[in-house]
């Protein structure tokens, strides 16, 4: 795991005390594209899956713009993409 990765598990593990969290870099998958490195090394886009008591009731919209929040430390720092799979205990994953 690299840092990146550690800090945004640890940024949402705190603030969301998750049943289950995944944070994924997949940068690797965007080698040469805009905000990648050429050779698709780094850490610059990540997926996060989340499932959390504090997301029951709240819509996606709003799960979305909580991640969003906390992370935004992290996305000023220079992280170029997020892609955020976020669910309520009792959701249906595909994950």
């Amino acid at each position: 795991m690299g840092p990146i990765e550690k800090r945004i598990n640890d940024i949402l593990s705190e603030a969301l005390s998750p049943e289950r969290i995944e944070v994924i870099n997949e940068s690797h998958l965007h080698a040469g594209h805009a905000g990648g490195t050429p050779d698709g090394s780094g850490e610059t886009h990540m997926r996060v899956r989340i499932i959390t008591a504090k997301f029951d009731g709240v819509g996606r919209l709003k799960r979305h713009r909580m991640i969003n929040e906390l992370l935004k430390p992290v996305l000023d720092d220079g992280l170029h993409a997020l892609a955020i799979e976020p669910a309520a205990t009792g959701d249906n994953v595909r994950w």
